[in-house]
């Protein structure tokens, strides 16, 4: 897979075969973009698991937020990673040992967050991923808005 650069129909399938996402890395504050990816992705029909460890047990846009993925009930087809380059092998690590619990075949880094490891073990596990990419960006280009 080159992440460099993807397939709009990659980019489209994947959308398209997600329904439950846990944005890890989630935040209250509605100056956040993490906020306002999490409130889009509800709108357009996602079913959304806010996951940060200092907000856990809060809600958020109606979510409750998990303290970790692992406290999550699932499934999950998606992992929103909205951390840095560095914590997004951990969250890879964390979703690759709850991946058959919850079903997980997709990891999403954000924008600017690119990790060659951690997309080599999610690929090697069988996940899909895409990296440096904002579904909120990528959904509303590919349906026109």
């Amino acid at each position: 897979m080159n992440h460099d650069s993807y397939d709009e129909a990659y980019i489209r399938d994947v959308l398209a075969s997600v329904r439950t996402i846990a944005l890890v890395g989630a935040s209250a504050n509605q100056v956040r973009p993490s906020y306002f990816v999490l409130k889009y992705l509800i709108a357009k029909g996602y079913a959304v698991t806010p996951i940060n460890p200092v907000l856990a047990g809060q809600q958020i846009a109606g979510a409750t937020v998990h303290l970790r993925l692992a406290d999550t009930p699932g499934p999950i087809d998606m992992v929103d990673i909205f951390r840095n380059s560095e914590a997004a092998l951990g969250v890879v690590e964390d979703a690759i040992a709850e991946q058959s619990r919850l079903c997980i075949g997709v990891i999403w880094m954000q924008l600017g967050v690119r990790n060659d490891e951690a997309a080599r073990r999610a690929e090697g596990a069988g996940m899909r991923v895409v990296m440096n990419r904002c579904p909120k960006i990528e959904y509303g280009r590919l349906s026109g808005e």
